[in-house]
């Protein structure tokens, strides 16, 4: 009777909601899920995390072909080219902290990111558990890895093919608008709910971490949150 109460205990772990807001042109937000993703892997069997990414473009307006990077940093922040290369450097640093690569010379331009949200939203409604977070980490790579527009169609249908989604339905949605009201109300939401900076993660739609944060930070959140839970 003791054996199977402890079993029944064990596997009754709590499930908490993360909703990921980013963009996959954001490199904190890739630091932020890698350290989250480190996090998870810590509590272990003390919690189930159910995933969703949800939209926010950095850059709604940006035109097609994109834009210089150091030119658009100093048009948006007003930044030098000596401060971005700090900021990148640190940038690559945090990453490489928590195993992901930036190739920061590899990435020369901003893009238009609409069209990934869209499939991020598809693989959310359509695919199979887990492969929404393939796909943005596929994007995530894509781009701050492998230097690759975001933009580009054949670069998404990569990411696509690499997460095991139907690379023909993705070109279907691509050629179309579909999931494109979907995606611009969820960027409203979010914005209306006062985020205006990315990465943000919302745990049981209540709970909010901001940026990217150390793997520790998330790791006591996630404890916190499952031991409230149980």
């Amino acid at each position: 009777m003791t054996t199977a109460t402890t079993a029944t205990t064990a596997s009754a772990a709590p499930t908490l909601k993360i909703d990921f807001v980013s963009d996959v042109s954001c490199p904190w937000c890739a630091i932020g899920l890698s350290a989250l993703e480190q996090a998870i892997e810590r509590v272990g069997s003390e919690v189930k995390a159910e995933l969703h990414f949800q939209p926010f473009e950095l850059n709604p307006q940006m035109w097609a072909g994109g834009q210089e990077i150091t030119e658009h940093l100093s048009q948006k922040y007003g930044s030098t080219a000596e401060q971005q290369a700090s900021i990148r450097e640190t940038i690559r640093q945090r990453g490489e902290a928590v195993g992901f690569t930036f190739r920061m010379e590899g990435r020369d331009r901003i893009y238009n990111t609409f069209n990934a949200h869209r499939l991020l939203h598809w693989a959310d409604v359509e695919g199979a558990p887990g492969q929404q977070h393939a796909l943005k980490k596929a994007l995530f790579t894509a781009y701050f890895t492998d230097g690759k527009a975001p933009e580009s169609s054949d670069v998404l249908l990569d990411a696509v093919r690499s997460a095991g989604l139907d690379d023909r339905r993705a070109a279907e949605v691509l050629a179309g608008d579909e999931f494109a009201a979907e995606t611009r109300e969820a960027e409203q939401m979010y914005l209306n709910a006062g985020i205006h900076s990315v990465p943000a993660i919302i745990f049981n739609d209540r709970h909010l971490i901001s940026g990217g944060q150390p793997v520790e930070v998330f790791e006591q959140a996630l404890r916190q949150l499952a031991a409230e839970a149980a």
